[in-house]
C-alpha cells in the first residue's frame, strides 16, 4: 500500500507506482489509481495526473499518514472480477461442449432397430461402413422439420463415400404417415427408424431431436452435436456458419479428428435417462482405451516424445500408478488454464484447443485403476490409431531447415540452441499454415521460430536483447501440437529475404544423438483480408532477488488500435510459477487467462474459440510470478539474483499475444492513414520505422512504404517527397517524424 510507504526508500515507493502504472507511461491518472481520496493527496499540482517524482515527495511529507488505501480498487494482481449471473440469450445456436462429457470417444453397443417396413437390423451390419451417422429427428418438431432436406443432402453427398445414415425417430406420438413422408422425402441413401421405446436413442445418448452422433466402423464415437449452426432457438439463417456434421465427416473420412466434436443440439428435448459415463463394469477395452486415445497417444506412443508408451493393454496396466498420479495432480494432459467460475458442467470454456481431461473422464480412469483393471471384451476394442508420417498441413509450399545436424548429448539438459535458417526469398510472402516438424522427436521438446529482425540478422545478438522477443513468434512446436493453420482471409506475411531463428528446447533422453528440425509452410492462395500479427509483452528489466519464493514482475503493453486477440503464449523460464493476463480499461480490469501453475515444460499456445476484440488505448497486462527459492527443485542458484536473459538459467517475462486488426486494410501506405493513425504512428517511432525498414538498412524507400497495389501513388510520391527534406530519395528515423505536423494539419 502506498500509506505504509510513507518512511520507505524511494526504490520500495518505485515498485509500487510501477505495480499501479499500468501503461508503463510513468504517470498515474486517476484510472489506475482508483482511490480519489490519495489520488487528490498526491495531485500537489491537481493536473489530473500524478508523476513519480510529485508521489514521492507527497509521500515523504506524510500526506498519506492515516489514510487507508482501497486494496479491492489497487491490487496490480488481484483475484478475477466474479461473473455476474446470467439466464443466458433469448436467441441460442449450437454451443461446444467438453467432448468427453457428451460421450465422445465412448463405445455405442451393437443396439437392435426397426425400420419403417418392420425389418429388425443391428448396428453391427454397417461394419463395412467408413462411418454411420445416427440422426434423431421427429415429425412434430419444428426444429427437425427444417433439417429433414439438410440431412437428406448430406446423405446423398456421402452415400458413395461409405457413410450411412440412419434417422431415428424416438417421438412416440408421431403419426405413422408423417414419417412415411418423411421417409420418401429421404429418398434411398438414409434409413428411418421408428424407435418409440427410444432404445437407440439412449444407446447414443441422444438428447434432443435434433441431435446428431457420429461413429467410425469399430462404432466410437468420434462426432455429437448439431448438424449446423442455420436453425436454433429464436432464430434461422440462410445458410449456415458452422457445418458441424459435414465437417465432422470429412475429417473422419481423411483419417483426422474432427475440428469441433462436440456442441449441443438445440431441438425439442427429449426424455432420456443420460448414459452414466463413472458406471460400474468399466473395461479397458470398451471406455479406457479409448480415453487413452484421444488424450495420451500422441505423445505416449512408439517414436513419440513421451517416456513410455501407453499402445496396449499391458503398457496401460504397467503405469496405471503413474497414470494415477498425473490424474490427481492434474499434470495429464497438459493444460494449466483457470477454469471459469460460471462455466456450466458440461459447457466448454473460451479455449479452442483445451487439452484438459472432463472430469466425468477423469473419474472413470481413477475407478477402472482402483477396480483392478479389468479388461474386458477384445471384440469391444475400438480401430488402432493411426499417425501420419506426412505433412499435417498438406503438401507445403516451401520448406525451409537446418543447415546442418545438432548434436544432442546423452545425459543432462541442454541450453537453447538458436539455430538461423536463410529463407533467400526474393519477395513477400502471405502464409496461411506453418507446421514445424522435429527431426527427431524424441528430444525436441519444444521450438520457437521467429523472424531475425533485418538490421540485426547477422549478428549473433541484436542490438537490444529484447527486440526478437518483442516481434513475436512465427511458428511453434510442443508436444501434441505443430502446426498453426489460418482460416481463409487470415495470414501471417513472411518478408523478402527473411532469416528464420529457431529456438530449440533439447531434452536429453540417456542416447547421444542428432536433430535436424524444419518447417513447412503454405501459401495463401491470394492476399488475405487480415494480417496475423504477435506482439510479445515483456519487461526486461525484472530483477529477481535471490531466494524469493513468490516475486511478481509486470509488464504491460498499450494498446495503440482496436484490435482482436486470437491467442496467448506465456513465456518464462525455470523460475516461472504462475502468470495471468488482463486487460486494464476504462470500465475495469478484466482477468482474460489465468495460470496459476505454471510449468516451464509446455510452452502452451492458448487459442481463444471466439476473438476478443480489445479497444485502442486499453492495456494489456502481463503478470508472472517467479520462485527463486531452494524449494524449487528447478532453481539453477538460488543464491544469486536473476534478470532478463536468453537461456534457461536467466529469466523472461514474455507475454506473446496474437491477434489481428479488423479496420487494416492490407496494402494501405502511410498516405491513407487516419489522423489518429499518424499520430500514433508518429508516437510508435522507432517500431514503425523497423517494421516499414525491411532491408533492415535504417534507410527507408519509397518501395518499403508504398501500397503493393500501386493506390494512391500519386499522394504517396507528395508524401514521401515532403518527408525526405534532405531529397537523398529514402527517408531516415527523423525525417518520419515529421508524421506529428501531416497528423495535426489533418485534424
Amino acid at each position: 500500500m502506498l500509506r505504509s510507504l510513507s518512511a520507505a526508500p524511494p526504490a520500495k515507493l518505485g515498485e509500487r507506482f510501477r505495480q499501479l502504472d499500468v501503461n508503463g507511461d510513468n504517470i498515474l491518472t486517476p484510472q489506475e489509481l482508483k482511490d480519489a481520496r490519495i489520488f487528490q493527496l498526491l495531485d500537489t499540482n491537481s493536473d489530473g495526473r500524478v508523476e513519480f517524482a510529485e508521489a514521492r515527495k507527497a509521500v515523504q511529507a506524510g500526506a498519506l499518514q492515516g489514510v487507508v488505501e482501497d486494496d479491492s480498487e489497487t491490487a496490480a494482481a488481484g483475484s478475477p472480477p466474479k461473473p455476474v449471473a446470467d439466464p443466458g440469450p433469448i436467441r441460442r445456436g449450437p454451443a461446444r461442449l467438453i467432448p468427453g462429457d457428451h460421450g465422445v470417444g465412448r463405445f455405442v453397443p451393437d443396439t437392435e432397430y426397426r425400420t419403417l417396413d418392420g425389418m429388425v437390423h443391428r448396428l453391427s451390419e454397417f461394419a463395412d461402413r467408413q462411418a454411420l451417422v445416427v440422426a434423431m429427428t421427429s415429425t412434430s418438431c419444428p426444429l427437425s422439420l427444417k433439417y429433414l432436406p439438410t440431412l437428406k443432402s448430406l446423405a446423398d453427398e456421402f452415400a458413395d463415400q461409405g457413410v450411412a445414415f440412419v434417422l431415428v425417430n424416438p417421438v412416440d406420438v408421431d403419426k405413422a404417415a408423417d414419417m412415411q413422408e418423411a421417409q420418401r422425402q429421404l429418398g434411398d441413401n438414409a434409413f428411418y427408424v421408428f424407435d418409440p421405446q427410444q432404445e437407440l436413442a439412449r444407446a447414443v445418448n441422444a438428447q434432443t431431436t435434433t441431435d446428431v452422433v457420429v461413429m467410425d466402423a469399430s462404432r466410437t464415437v468420434v462426432y455429437h452435436g448439431a448438424v449446423d449452426d442455420q436453425y436454433g432457438f429464436g432464430y434461422s439463417i440462410d445458410e449456415p456458419r458452422e457445418r458441424y456434421l459435414r465437417d465432422a465427416l470429412t475429417a473422419l473420412l481423411s483419417g483426422k479428428a474432427p475440428l469441433v466434436e462436440a456442441t449441443d443440439a438445440p431441438g425439442c428435448a427429449l426424455d432420456l435417462e443420460p448414459v452414466e459415463p463413472n458406471s460400474a463394469g468399466v473395461t479397458y477395452h470398451r471406455e479406457i482405451s479409448r480415453l487413452i486415445q484421444r488424450h495420451c497417444i500422441e505423445c505416449h506412443r512408439d517414436g513419440g516424445v513421451a517416456p513410455f508408451s501407453l499402445e496396449t493393454y499391458d503398457d496401460v496396466v504397467g503405469h496405471a500408478p503413474m497414470i494415477r498420479e498425473v490424474l490427481q495432480r492434474g499434470l495429464m494432459p497438459p493444460w494449466f488454464a483457470a477454469d471459469t467460475e460460471d462455466r456450466k458442467p458440461g459447457v466448454s470454456g473460451k479455449w479452442l484447443n483445451d487439452r484438459s481431461l472432463a472430469e466425468s473422464e477423469k473419474q472413470t480412469l481413477l475407478s477402472w485403476v482402483a477396480a483392478g483393471r479389468p479388461e474386458g471384451d477384445p471384440k469391444d476394442a475400438p480401430a488402432a490409431r493411426t499417425f501420419s508420417d506426412g505433412w499435417l498441413i498438406g503438401k507445403p509450399d516451401a520448406v525451409f531447415g537446418f543447415p546442418k545436424a545438432q548434436r544432442i548429448k546423452a545425459t543432462g539438459t541442454m541450453p537453447y540452441q538458436n539455430i538461423r535458417v536463410e529463407t533467400d526469398l526474393d519477395e513477400d510472402k502471405w502464409v496461411q499454415a506453418i507446421e514445424v516438424r522435429p527431426g527427431n522427436r524424441a528430444v525436441v521438446h519444444h521450438v520457437i521460430v521467429s523472424i531475425r529482425s533485418g538490421r540485426n540478422r547477422d549478428s549473433d545478438e541484436p542490438v537490444d536483447p529484447t527486440e526478437d522477443e518483442r516481434q513475436g513468434f512465427w511458428g511453434i512446436y510442443v508436444p501434441g501440437n505443430s502446426t498453426l493453420i489460418y482460416p481463409d482471409g487470415y495470414a501471417k506475411k513472411l518478408p523478402k529475404g527473411a532469416t528464420l531463428n529457431f529456438q530449440m528446447h533439447y531434452t536429453p533422453n540417456g542416447t547421444a544423438t542428432e536433430d535436424l528440425t524444419e518447417m513447412g509452410i503454405v501459401f495463401a492462395k491470394s492476399p488475405p483480408q487480415h494480417e496475423i500479427r504477435v506482439a510479445g509483452i515483456l519487461n526486461g528489466r525484472i530483477n529477481i532477488p535471490a531466494g524469493a519464493d513468490n516475486h511478481p514482475e509486470t509488464a504491460s503493453l498499450r494498446v495503440p488500435a482496436d484490435v482482436q486477440v486470437l491467442a496467448f503464449l506465456p513465456h518464462m523460464h525455470l523460475r516461472g510459477k504462475a502468470a495471468r493476463y488482463d486487460v486494464v480499461s476504462a470500465g475495469g480490469t478484466q482477468t482474460v487467462l489465468d495460470i496459476p501453475r505454471y510449468d516451464f515444460n509446455w510452452q502452451l499456445l492458448y487459442r481463444l474459440a471466439e476473438p476478443m476484440n480489445v479497444s485502442r488505448g486499453d492495456t494489456i497486462r502481463f503478470t508472472g510470478w517467479f520462485d527463486n527459492s531452494a524449494a524449487n527443485p528447478a532453481n539453477p542458484d538460488p543464491t544469486i539474483n536473476v534478470k532478463w536473459g536468453p537461456q534457461t538459467f536467466d529469466e523472461m517475462l514474455l507475454g506473446y499475444v496474437e491477434y489481428v486488426v479488423p479496420e487494416l486494410h492490407l496494402g494501405k501506405s502511410v498516405v491513407e492513414l487516419r489522423p489518429e493513425q499518424l499520430r500514433e504512428a508518429a508516437r510508435q517511432g522507432d517500431q514503425l520505422f523497423r517494421r516499414l525498414d525491411a532491408d533492415g538498412d535504417n534507410k527507408l524507400t519509397l518501395q518499403e512504404v508504398n501500397n503493393p497495389a500501386g493506390e494512391g501513388r500519386r499522394s504517396l510520391d507528395r508524401l514521401f517527397k515532403r518527408l525526405d527534406v534532405d531529397a537523398s530519395g529514402d527517408l531516415t528515423r527523423e525525417e518520419l517524424r515529421e508524421l506529428r505536423k501531416i497528423a495535426a494539419e489533418r485534424r
